[in-house]
């Protein structure tokens, strides 16, 4: 086969993922008929039927998977390499599409995002808050922010936050009406608040001392998919909550909350910025990239402000 037009793959493409020739023509801007001929005609060239029709329905051939498979990221380069070509002007331009929980996009939004958003007017950023762990390059984003345990080993990760701790806390209230634990295995007799992922599956907490280990499934008459909301149940007397550090410092202050279990609450890595190590990453998340870099190791340095410098040279 030769002669395959770009207009024809792109074709391809928006209709497998719309699963609709009307809302594939709609994003495309042509009209339906012509992207309806315009597939067939690619099919004849190629001898090989890419859909299966039906006035209701429209779903790939197995020769259509393949065909995705492989054109799906291809597409994606030389998108990247005509938006790099782009930003080599006096003014960095581009989109950025980044996955994050919402936990680890607030930094961004306070700290990075504000001077790099003056320094780049033709950048664009969008930050899709999603709590599951998505795949970044099947879903279509150009990097994530998750925590650094949970990052794919293909990845090129940039820390962009302090190392964490989970620990457990009760209120005043809650410990005086219950003996406090003493280890891990005392939660049995206690009420937790326990916390779902997006996903369905409940977290367990994790605790370790000096390299002993304990992942429980604690019980529980609370299941929330909050954290914020899984201290304040706690805070009130529901409970045992096992909670990030940096959301309760507050009420550990004020006294409406104490720490139980606190030797068995180590510290792990914290939020990073990533992307695929693969791709040769576009221009504007190159200096995305940097900004939250530089930002970071400011924090590390006891700097409150980052100023994002124009780099003409990009």
């Amino acid at each position: 086969m030769s002669n395959v037009a770009l207009s024809e793959l792109n074709g391809f493409i928006a209709i497998a993922d719309h699963k609709s020739f009307r809302a594939a023509a709609k994003l495309l801007a042509v009209s339906p008929s012509a992207l309806s001929h315009a597939i067939s005609n690619f099919e004849a060239r190629m001898g090989v039927r890419l859909f299966n029709r039906t006035t209701r329905s429209v779903a790939l051939t197995e020769a259509g998977e393949r065909l995705l498979k492989r054109v799906r990221g291809a597409m994606a380069d030389l998108d990247e390499a005509v938006a790099d070509v782009a930003s080599m002007r006096d003014r960095p331009s581009g989109t950025i599409k980044i996955s994050a929980s919402e936990a680890g996009a607030t930094p961004l939004v306070r700290h990075v995002l504000p001077s790099f958003l003056t320094a780049y007017p033709d950048i664009h950023v969008e930050i899709i808050v999603d709590g599951r762990l998505v795949d970044i390059v099947a879903d279509g984003f150009d990097a994530g922010v998750r925590f650094l345990e949970a990052v794919p080993r293909d990845m090129i990760a940039i820390p962009i936050g302090r190392d964490m701790r989970f620990v457990a806390v009760a209120s005043p209230g809650y410990l005086k009406a219950h003996t406090p634990p003493r280890a891990p295995h005392d939660l049995a007799r206690h009420h937790c608040i326990r916390f779902r992922f997006e996903s369905g599956s409940i977290y367990r907490w994790d605790l370790e001392r000096h390299g002993r280990t304990a992942t429980i499934d604690v019980p529980g008459q609370l299941t929330v998919s909050n954290m914020n909301l899984a201290a304040g149940a706690a805070a009130v007397g529901i409970g045992i909550a096992w909670v990030p550090e940096d959301i309760i410092t507050a009420p550990l202050k004020s006294g409406k909350l104490v720490r139980v279990l606190e030797e068995w609450s180590p510290p792990f890595p914290g939020y990073c910025l990533y992307y695929p190590a693969n791709r040769h990453p576009p221009a504007a998340l190159r200096l995305f990239s940097q900004a939250a870099r530089a930002w970071a190791q400011a924090q590390r340095h006891g700097s409150r402000a980052l100023n994002v410098r124009r780099d003409e040279g990009v």
